[in-house]
């Protein structure tokens, strides 16, 4: 088996390959690349048995097989190659990687170490790329990243009438998304997906104008260009997150949002040690403020309208900043109730902007305060 390849053509291949490659000591077949080369084709592919990314690369081949090559040791191998034609040489048990002067000969792993792939249905949907990779950079950061919790760490994909929902929480913020016109679940229907390969999703999903979805029973694949993700679904009920969402908020504060992520940023710099970040608001100013003992204090008053009783509330800075840099618009509300339950932030009215095409009833972001003295 030989084939030769770009050195940076395979570089990135390898990296895309690798992010599924597990760093467990005792599976061997888990810290590899399993490489398939079919005439011209190679298909690398990594696994953590959770996660699976292949991709595809056209190469100059020769002689058709399979190899499960260390995934760590080649990429850096590789990467330190000068630019140019990289040669691949596989001959039982060891690979040799060659360019210009250099030359590295490398240990493969035992083919029957690595694990044996899931098998999907022949259904497939296609979904535009463009408007999943908006909605998971929305949702995917408010879910769980404590695998003690497993329902957590997923998205939620529901069908929603006229379209997909995405919802995520990991119990002190949600994120809420609903995409209009795509139909991939049945009425009634929704399965979990771990959030950790939408975020893996992400990172490709440029690679092509759509996406192709195939559902399983257990499993779920994505394939996008020459790539292809498959997942395991988590299995469990998801917390009834309607029932979180509060019917209407007494309390709503209007502000420019790039103004407010400014001076979140600056008054966060005095939010050391878990501190939270305290919203002072009466019908005259609005105030962000900090205060860490034995550091010191920032405050910074705000220009917007508040329409409410007098409230302090404070939230998590970087939980609240999230929130804010995800929601869509010029313009955007913090609706609140009383300084120990829920609050939302939403785009104001239903305004569309940067040709995103999101409007304040697709997207909801819900934060939960922390309670100061």
């Amino acid at each position: 088996m030989k084939f030769r390849c770009e050195r940076d053509v395979i570089v990135e291949a390898l990296g895309i390959a690798g992010r599924a490659v597990s760093g467990r000591g005792g599976m061997p077949g888990l810290s590899g690349v399993r490489a398939e080369l079919v005439g011209d084709q190679l298909t690398l592919t990594g696994s953590d048995l959770d996660l699976t990314i292949s991709i595809n690369v056209t190469v100059v081949g020769q002689g058709d097989g399979v190899i499960v090559i260390p995934a760590r040791l080649a990429t850096e191998i590789v990467r330190a190659l000068q630019p140019g034609a990289v040669s691949f040489v596989a001959e039982e048990e060891s690979l040799s990687i060659s360019s210009g002067r250099g030359e590295f000969s490398i240990r493969l792993i035992s083919g029957d170490e690595f694990p044996k792939l899931a098998e999907l249905g022949a259904d497939t949907v296609k979904l535009p790329s463009d408007q999943l990779t908006r909605a998971l950079k929305q949702v995917v950061l408010a879910a769980s990243t404590d695998d003690s919790r497993p329902i957590l760490t997923g998205v939620l994909l529901a069908a929603e009438a006229g379209g997909l929902r995405l919802v995520s929480t990991d119990s002190f913020r949600l994120a809420m998304r609903d995409v209009a016109g795509i139909s991939v679940l049945d009425e009634g229907q929704s399965v979990l997906i771990p959030s950790r390969a939408l975020g893996e999703l992400n990172r490709v999903l440029g690679q092509g104008d759509t996406v192709e979805l195939q559902l399983g029973e257990r499993d779920a694949s994505f394939s996008v260009g020459d790539v292809r993700l498959t997942t395991r679904l988590i299995e469990g009920d998801f917390p009834n997150y309607r029932g979180l969402i509060p019917d209407s908020h007494p309390n709503v504060l209007t502000l420019n949002r790039a103004d407010f992520t400014e001076a979140l940023r600056r008054v966060k710099l005095l939010a050391r040690e878990s501190t939270p970040i305290r919203l002072e608001m009466t019908s005259e100013s609005v105030e962000l403020v900090a205060i860490t003992q034995d550091v010191g204090t920032a405050r910074e008053s705000l220009e917007g309208d508040y329409a409410g009783s007098d409230l302090t509330i404070a939230f998590n800075p970087d939980f609240l900043l999230d929130g804010i840099e995800v929601t869509p618009g010029e313009q955007v509300t913090l609706s609140t109730i009383d300084e120990q339950r829920p609050a939302i932030v939403r785009t104001v009215g239903d305004e569309v902007t940067d040709g995103e095409g999101t409007s304040s009833k697709d997207f909801l972001y819900l934060i939960m305060p922390v309670r100061v003295s």
